[in-house]
């Protein structure tokens, strides 16, 4: 899939909004138990090495916490679903809680994000601080500025907007901001290394195309993971921990990959899609 689809495009630039509950074809990536489909891999700690229970579960929802942390020292997270994609739609359902932890940089504040099309875990250096990857960005509000959701930022990546490549490190959406502790529905239209809507609340709110390889924003990689230029077809879906507590209760993927070999059977599941209401 290397063009945009133009149905696609109608659908999900208009806004659409997407049932609460997993009708079939979903698939839950979060059970709302425990960790055990996911791989944590935290700055200076090898793989799985779930540093100050950075990442638990409770009262059916995966937060991240730092009450065990007397200092944040530059100690990035990600937690990894243990599987990769290609063609799918994410769906997750965050807020951000309490006071950042002592050490966190300025700009985390209220800050988190999912990680699409991102490398293999198991090749991240014990230092590298992000994975390869394309980060729909998270933010919260923090009660005096404007703070668009859903942005856009690339560790190792650039992508392609108004059919120029982007090499900038960070775009804002067009969301509105979303301040307190109240809950966001965030969403990643992901075609395989094609094109990628991000929307929130059933508007979208960014879209680029041609997902690759590229850029800086990434440090202590394997530099022959790193191959600039390389699309990006598929990879791992990841949820961060940049040093501000913050709660995940629904994180949700519909599978699209089988579809995108066959347009008119993508395009009508596009629509039944776009078509479902937001409970």
């Amino acid at each position: 899939m290397r063009r945009p689809l133009l149905l696609l495009s109608c659908l999900f630039l208009a806004g659409s909004t997407f049932a609460q509950k997993a009708p079939k074809g979903w698939i839950n990536l979060f059970n709302g138990k425990d960790l055990k489909d996911w791989s944590i891999k935290i700055t200076n700690h090898p793989l799985h090495e779930n540093y100050n229970e950075t990442f638990r579960v409770e009262d059916g929802k995966m937060i991240v916490r730092y009450d065990k942390y007397q200092k944040f020292d530059e100690q990035y997270g990600h937690i990894f679903y243990n599987k990769k994609f290609s063609a799918y739609l994410l769906v997750v359902e965050y807020r951000f809680v309490g006071d950042q932890v002592a050490g966190g940089p300025g700009w985390a504040i209220r800050n988190s994000g999912a990680m699409l099309h991102s490398q293999d875990p198991t090749t991240m250096g014990l230092k590298q601080d992000f994975p390869i990857s394309l980060e729909m960005q998270l933010l919260g509000g923090d009660g005096k500025h404007d703070r668009t959701t859903a942005n856009l930022c690339t560790p190792g990546t650039n992508v392609v907007m108004n059919g120029k490549l982007f090499t900038p490190h960070c775009i804002d959406s067009k969301s509105k901001t979303y301040h307190g502790d109240q809950w966001v529905r965030a969403e990643a239209l992901v075609l395989g290394d094609s094109i990628v809507h991000h929307i929130v609340e059933g508007d979208t709110v960014l879209t680029y195309e041609k997902p690759q390889i590229g850029g800086g924003s990434v440090s202590n990689y394997d530099k022959a993971v790193k191959k600039d230029g390389q699309l990006l077809k598929e990879g791992w879906i990841a949820l961060q921990s940049e040093s501000h507590p913050v709660e995940f209760r629904k994180v949700q993927l519909f599978d699209l990959s089988k579809y995108v070999g066959n347009r008119k059977k993508l395009d009508k599941v596009l629509k039944e899609l776009s078509q479902r209401k937001l409970n």
